[in-house]
């Protein structure tokens, strides 16, 4: 018997799932049954990402054990970011103004989903600026920190930690060797919560195909059809440029990540791959010191499928209310979601609360965020997908950049990958 590989194992959860949802739609019992499954699965990723995360960093802050070229890593990092993220902006406003794929959108064909849950935290973003972005990195109390997944303020305490370990020399070897081995040791227990993907993706996605059915894609079809269009031209080509420019071929990245992208699209979360992503990067030939740091960070600054959906999803509120923005407009929109669009990673539903917190500021009605909020999770999946492309990528840049990256590792690596399917073949 061929073992079935996990991408297919997942994506044979995903068919099910939706074939399920469409034969269960509106039938309550569907997420009586099977929420409790995804939930598990999603606690499961969540209880293995905090310790992989401070693990990792302090190990890879030890082995670099220079202030100085790690501040130069991070502060290229946040740089790269702003410009990939802008870029995804631009993008998303440019598809929005030549498509226009909220203009003659009958307004009464279209049904309204309760978005109160999702303002009163949009109401303490809007104040949410660059400066309490850095201010909230570092915690006041770091055992908060870790109860509430405040990745910012642990990636913050795990660099000084291991920054300590590295001052105090070798004194300091017994504390490094043993968060090495609770990193291995987490990527154990990842690749054993791995193997419960396909009935997490299954249960997920049938809850959501039951509560919206099939039908609901239909009248917003077209923000649909240009959303997912609009994030293929990103990867494909804006990625893909980055990708060459840096000597490397994207769709070598996207293939190393078949298995990651199919379970992260799936499941509309990119903290389910990360783990696997900290790994497979490293195997491609990224160092520990980097990746360990790159890829976190990037999941609060480097969200380049959400800030290209939200620019996107405010120009189609306009075009559908009627509300016709001049580039001023537009520019100011692009600098608000620059801004509110960073550091907030954590919050449930970020995109939304983004949007929520950005729309008012350039005349676009809040209400109209209600309109596509039933098929929000149909795009919040692709917008994942490229997001953990882009941070995958932003590894192999900060890598390259530092002169630290492995080409001949990566190509061993990338030639294992091909045996492998070979063999399954």
């Amino acid at each position: 018997m061929k073992k079935i590989s996990l991408a297919w194992q997942i994506l044979i959860g995903l068919i099910l799932g939706i074939v399920v949802g469409a034969i269960f739609y509106g039938n309550p019992n569907v997420a009586k049954y099977l929420q409790p499954i995804g939930d598990i699965f999603l606690r499961l990723i969540k209880m293995i990402v905090i310790p992989i995360v401070i693990s990792s960093l302090i190990v890879g802050v030890s082995s670099v054990g220079d202030t100085k070229k790690l501040g130069k890593i991070g502060g290229k990092s946040i740089i790269y970011f702003e410009i990939i993220t802008t870029i995804a902006i631009i993008v998303g406003l440019l598809a929005a103004n030549i498509f226009q794929p909220g203009a003659g959108i009958d307004m009464g064909s279209l049904q309204k989903t309760d978005i109160n849950s999702y303002v009163e935290t949009a109401e303490s973003v809007e104040s949410h600026g660059m400066a309490e972005t850095f201010v909230n990195i570092v915690p006041p109390n770091i055992f908060k920190a870790f109860v509430d997944g405040n990745i910012l303020a642990i990636i913050f305490f795990s660099i000084l930690f291991g920054l300590g370990v590295t001052a105090i020399g070798e004194k300091g070897k017994p504390i490094i060797s043993f968060f090495q081995g609770v990193a291995d040791t987490m990527f154990w227990v990842t690749n054993q919560v791995m193997k419960f993907a396909p009935f997490g993706v299954f249960a997920l996605i049938g809850v959501t195909v039951s509560k919206f059915g099939v039908e609901s894609l239909v009248p917003l079809g077209k923000l649909v059809i240009l959303g997912y269009a609009t994030m293929a031209f990103f990867v494909v080509v804006v990625l893909g440029i980055v990708a060459k420019l840096v000597g490397v071929n994207i769709f070598h990245i996207i293939r190393l990540l078949k298995d990651e992208l199919i379970l992260a699209y799936s499941t509309s979360s990119s903290e389910t791959v990360l783990p696997k992503l900290m790994e497979k990067m490293e195997k491609f030939g990224c160092p520990k010191s980097i990746t360990s740091f790159v890829i976190p960070t990037g999941y609060s600054f480097n969200l380049d499928g959400s800030t290209l959906y939200q620019a996107l999803a405010a120009l189609f509120i306009a075009q559908m209310y009627g509300v016709d923005l001049s580039i001023v407009d537009q520019i100011s929109l692009m600098l608000v979601l620059m801004v509110t669009s960073k550091g907030i990673a954590g919050v449930p539903g970020v995109s939304f609360v983004v949007l929520l917190a950005t729309l008012g500021t350039v005349g676009i009605p809040i209400e109209g965020l209600a309109f596509i909020a039933g098929i929000d999770r149909i795009l919040d999946m692709a917008r994942t997908v490229v997001n953990v492309v882009g941070n995958s990528l932003a590894a192999v840049v900060m890598s390259k950049w530092e002169g630290e990256f492995d080409k001949e590792q990566a190509k061993s690596y990338l030639a294992t990958l091909n045996e492998s399917k070979q063999q399954a073949a």
